[in-house]
């Protein structure tokens, strides 16, 4: 007998994966944690029915949410993750030797352990001593910075449970205060392919464009995610990730990437006509 795991992605589209065994699965205190093999996409992470990422195509994201702000800011060394409790854009970072420390804030300390242990190679970047972990509420812990952080990369799961906060006027100013005078945000910015997804990007989009005098939306294509048609924020208060950007400057740190080149980082700004028509670009 066969068995599939299947998330909606609308009322009337469902994503199935056949499944080969299940490898994790507990209900936290903010969320269920469902961990499994995947028959196509290998070890494959769903938070409360939704996939957060797959072992076949979670160097997408995790590149792209990390690459872009890293290739941008001239001498980034200090660095905020929120969320990102399955340790892949740690991963990401401690591949630059410019970074010299890492604060991890995720409130699910059991989605930690549970990424350490069924996911290492994702969750490799919690070895590295470069980084410290907080297992706290985001808004809480950034509502006492101000100039602190060269980069802030918001990794959050979808706008409902404990990520609804992420997504937030609120969280967002207080992001900009904690930033240094020439600081970068970056946040995942949902799909903009589907009504609900597309809903909460434009909503994010607006908050933070309030707040920043650069923000610019790119791109990535990731085959698990709703539509595969993923977009990202990019929030500066400084650089411009187009008319700023020094690929000579990146290329000379050799940084290993699958997905990431500097290329790509000029294209994957050039959107869509009907995304730029939801911004009102």
């Amino acid at each position: 007998m066969a068995f599939w795991f299947m998330e909606n992605h609308t009322d009337n589209v469902i994503m199935s994966i056949k499944v080969k065994e299940q490898i994790y699965s507990e209900v936290s205190d903010y969320q269920r944690i469902d961990i499994f093999e995947s028959e196509e996409f290998g070890r494959v992470l769903a938070l409360d029915g939704i996939i957060n990422l797959t072992e076949k195509d979670e160097f997408i994201y995790h590149e792209m949410i990390t690459h872009i702000p890293m290739a941008m800011h001239p001498h980034p060394e200090r660095v905020l993750v929120v969320g990102a409790g399955d340790g892949g854009v740690l991963r990401e970072l401690t591949k630059y030797d410019t970074v010299r420390h890492i604060d991890l804030v995720e409130i699910d300390a059991a989605l930690v352990a549970a990424c350490r242990e069924y996911l290492p190679t994702t969750a490799i970047g919690y070895e590295d001593e470069r980084v410290a972990l907080h297992n706290r509420d985001a808004l809480r812990y950034l509502r006492r910075l101000e100039d602190t952080y060269d980069l802030i990369i918001i990794d959050s799961s979808d706008p409902t449970g404990p990520g609804e906060i992420l997504f937030t006027k609120e969280f967002y100013g207080s992001c900009y205060k904690a930033l240094k005078d020439d600081g970068i945000m970056v946040n995942q910015h949902e799909s903009p392919f589907y009504s609900y997804e597309s809903a909460a990007m434009m909503r994010s989009y607006r908050r933070i464009k309030g707040l920043f005098p650069v923000l610019r939306i790119y791109q990535a294509h990731i085959p698990s995610y709703p539509s595969g048609h993923w977009l990202f924020g990019f929030a500066s208060k400084k650089y411009d990730p187009i008319v700023d950007f020094d690929e000579q400057r990146w290329l000379a740190q050799r940084i290993k990437t699958r997905y990431y080149n500097p290329e790509l980082h000029r294209g994957t700004f050039c959107l869509p006509t009907y995304v730029k028509e939801m911004l009102g670009e």
